[in-house]
């Protein structure tokens, strides 16, 4: 799998910073939405593990998730920041190197970013399933990704 990466936007929320208390808080809130099923806010969610782009270390993010015949869509929102979060990066720097868990089983996946009327009909899936996507996507202007990630054979 390789993509053209989109690229960032002028406008939009700054990225989030990551630092020791915040990590603290992503790994206790990890354990609690396993602890309730993988589910946070009406949402279902999985747990993406990637491989960074610059450190190489694996790294493991929490993503709603939308259920296809194939695996799962996923969207890099970021909240509407104008970049791309961390993890959008390092599946296009390593796209043989991703893993989903989803139901407390880890699968290797496959990862196609979706384009034209196929990313058009997931986004609007998408809103409707969870308006709140519909807000990041008025406060940047850089078109957001969706990925479609199907579990590797």
């Amino acid at each position: 799998m390789s993509f053209q990466k989109i690229p960032a936007g002028k406008r939009g929320n700054p990225a989030m910073r990551i630092n020791p208390v915040t990590q603290f808080m992503i790994t206790a809130m990890q354990r609690f939405h396993r602890f309730r099923g993988d589910r946070f806010m009406g949402m279902d969610l999985l747990y993406l593990t990637t491989v960074g782009a610059k450190s190489g270390q694996e790294r493991q993010v929490t993503l709603s998730r939308f259920p296809t015949e194939k695996g799962w869509l996923i969207v890099a929102s970021a909240g509407g920041a104008k970049v791309q979060p961390a993890w959008y990066h390092n599946i296009a720097t390593h796209p043989d190197q991703v893993w989903a868990e989803v139901g407390g089983k880890s699968f290797r996946v496959r990862v196609e970013q979706l384009e034209g009327d196929r990313r058009a009909d997931a986004w609007n899936r998408i809103k409707a399933e969870q308006p709140r996507y519909a807000g990041y996507e008025d406060k940047t202007d850089r078109l957001i990704p969706i990925l479609e990630l199907t579990p590797a054979t």
